[in-house]
């Protein structure tokens, strides 16, 4: 698994899929310095992308399901 976090989150799975969501999805993500963006480890086999500098944590199956964090809306006005 490979993870790229520019102006997209971008994670190339195992099989060869690549999932790629807007970043305002993630607000920590989309806030983070380049530095922070790039220190990302897998956790439990690949379960989960974690950022630990900004204490983010991404699960594949949220990724793949479509799923934002809820932390996007607030920044957007709505929810």
């Amino acid at each position: 698994m490979d993870v790229e976090v520019e102006e997209e989150l971008i994670v190339s799975l195992a099989d060869g899929r690549r999932l790629i969501v807007p970043l305002i999805w993630y607000p920590r993500l989309f806030y983070a310095t380049r530095e922070e963006r790039m220190n990302w480890r897998l956790l439990g086999g690949g379960y989960a992308i974690e950022w630990p500098d900004i204490d983010e944590h991404i699960g594949v199956d949220g990724l793949l399901a479509g799923r934002e964090s809820g932390r996007a809306w607030s920044l957007c006005g709505a929810g």
